[in-house]
């Protein structure tokens, strides 16, 4: 049953994707900025919709309210262990977000295209220090607007009770820009796997954590505190998968 629904879930992405993409292709030569945003996360809505349907993925979310308010600029460092996390989070709250994510996303048809068209920071990650170059710079663009930035610090998906190396680029942002991290703890790899086709019903929670202030430290001192609150609160989140 659980294949059956994963096939009939990667139908509705495909069908739903191509005609979402074209209509933000087509209306990114009119809109920009928060209007082309706002149509673009349609798609998002109905993958939510979708999933809850077909699969049975339910969502609880837990410290929304440590978010601020716009039009203060948060960069939000998040654990990754599946594709999930990156469709719903512009959809679990109410601020505009943009995104840091390898540039190889571009490539995949449609939904690359679209993503290309909206204003976020794609980076080759093979450049190192260029590419933070690229983040400093574009990211700081983006936080000026009041947006939040969101990062996954472990670079790419992991899975489901394992731990990536934490990357300091989002903790080197935030100093740069004197802007709040609020970490986010996940427990998606439970209904929606990082990598592989059957996904399983289920309850998957986003919990994100309170302020963590720049000012004075230093960016590997302060990842540290960001990822040990990650992991603890992962950990808290999902039991049954560290045992």
């Amino acid at each position: 049953m659980a294949f059956f629904r994963s096939v009939l879930h990667f139908l509705w992405l495909v069908v739903t994707v191509i005609p979402w993409a074209i209509v933000v292709m087509i209306a990114s030569i009119f809109l920009r900025g928060e209007p082309l945003y706002r149509l673009t996360i349609v798609w998002n809505a109905l993958v939510r919709w979708g999933t809850e349907v077909i699969l049975g993925v339910r969502i609880r979310v837990h410290g929304l309210e440590n978010l601020p308010a716009a039009p203060a600029p948060a960069i939000l460092l998040a654990k990754h262990q599946s594709a999930y996390e990156t469709i719903v989070l512009p959809v679990i709250q109410s601020r505009t977000v943009a995104y840091v994510f390898k540039r190889e996303l571009l490539r995949i048809p449609f939904f690359g295209w679209a993503l290309g068209r909206l204003d976020m920071v794609h980076i080759d990650r093979q450049q190192g220090a260029q590419a933070f170059l690229k983040v400093a710079k574009q990211g700081k663009q983006l936080l000026d607007k009041g947006l939040i930035v969101i990062m996954f610090p472990e670079g790419t998906r992991v899975a489901r009770g394992q731990k990536g190396r934490y990357k300091s680029g989002g903790t080197r942002l935030a100093i740069q820009t004197n802007t709040p991290i609020y970490p986010m703890a996940l427990t998606t790899g439970r209904c929606w796997p990082a990598r592989g086709f059957v996904k399983h019903a289920g309850t998957v929670e986003f919990s994100i954590g309170p302020a963590i202030l720049p000012a004075g430290r230093q960016p590997d001192e302060l990842m540290d505190e960001v990822e040990a609150w990650i992991e603890a609160e992962t950990r808290r989140l999902d039991p049954e998968a560290y045992r």
